[in-house]
């Protein structure tokens, strides 16, 4: 894909993640929670952006550090994010005040690696950005799913990992 689309997608990949992160939703039982991270990661991987060609070790290491930052980005947003499983049985999640500031932390690292990276004079490519963004969501994915799996449906209330609940107000359809 162009370096434009590239971006478009992550922007928009993004800004759902952090309008969702807030509002609880039900965490699906279904086996499909790496497809997205497949279909961002197959198309970072696609292009040829990945490494500069004029610095290839200095954006190798580069781009090690940006994968390194998305795993902890993933794994802190992971745990951040309150898990709950009602009477019925059904999983619930919702980000916190914390994942929005290990949201911040994670952003204000890949724009201080993209710094780094220009003031080398390494040219880097959104490519990388779709890489890390497939990372960040397929941790994230993997360890809510088992953070979910060890969750058994509560007798009256809401059983909770991660803290206490605040039980929504309306339940979305998803």
């Amino acid at each position: 894909m162009s370096q434009p689309v590239n971006v478009l997608l992550a922007v928009a990949v993004v800004a759902l993640l952090l309008v969702r992160q807030f509002r609880a939703r039900r965490l699906g039982t279904d086996r499909r929670w790496w497809l997205l991270p497949a279909v961002l990661g197959g198309a970072a991987l696609t292009g040829s952006g990945l490494l500069d060609g004029r610095h290839r070790a200095t954006s190798a290491v580069l781009l090690g550090a940006e994968l390194l930052v998305a795993v902890a980005l993933g794994l802190g947003w992971a745990a951040t994010t309150r898990v709950w499983a009602e009477a019925d049985g059904s999983v619930w999640s919702r980000g916190t005040g914390a994942s929005a500031a290990v949201w911040g932390v994670g952003i204000a690292l890949r724009v201080g690696l993209y710094g780094l990276g220009s003031a080398l004079g390494v040219r880097q490519d959104s490519s990388a950005v779709l890489l890390a963004l497939a990372v960040t969501l397929l941790v994230r994915a993997g360890v809510l799913t088992w953070r979910s799996s060890t969750l058994a449906p509560a007798r009256g209330a809401a059983r909770t990992y991660g803290g206490p609940v605040v039980p929504p107000r309306w339940k979305e359809r998803v």
